[in-house]
């Protein structure tokens, strides 16, 4: 099946890798998310944390398809082939989802406050630098 995306891909002049343009939705989300997470202390800005809460959603909407692109380029590129890079990136994703998770669950976007879950916050931005170091590394050595 990868084949198969790849060779119509590259029929109609699209040869580059998918995963990296996809990225962009959840990376994106989650440093706007940080930002007006952090902005919502400022006095008369507490509204951006709603902001920030619907970032932390559209990012976890867009963990599904670069989960997959990643496979499919993952099988093309690298034929399955378990190497540490491949496996750091399973693994922050797999914490970066769960840190995502968790703050949908428990945030009030209504009442922000400076706790614990500000510091998952942190965490993500954390965990999406370290994914996209390692990303960096696979593509480009």
């Amino acid at each position: 099946m990868t084949e198969m995306i790849f060779e119509f891909l590259s029929k109609v002049g699209f040869k580059h890798p998918l995963h990296p343009a996809v990225t962009h939705i959840p990376m994106g989300m989650i440093m706007g998310a940080v930002i007006f997470r952090f902005a919502s202390f400022l006095p008369k800005l507490k509204v951006l944390a709603k902001t920030g809460y619907h970032c932390i959603i559209l990012g976890l909407l867009g963990i599904v398809p670069t989960a997959f692109t990643g496979y499919l380029d993952w099988q093309h590129t690298y034929a399955g082939e378990w190497e540490f890079l491949i496996i750091l990136k399973m693994v922050l994703a797999s914490f970066l989802t769960i840190a995502l998770l968790s703050i949908a669950i428990m945030d009030d976007p209504e009442n922000p406050r400076f706790d614990k879950k500000t510091g998952f916050y942190i965490l993500i931005v954390l965990l999406a630098v370290g994914l996209g170091f390692s990303g960096g590394e696979l593509q480009y050595g």
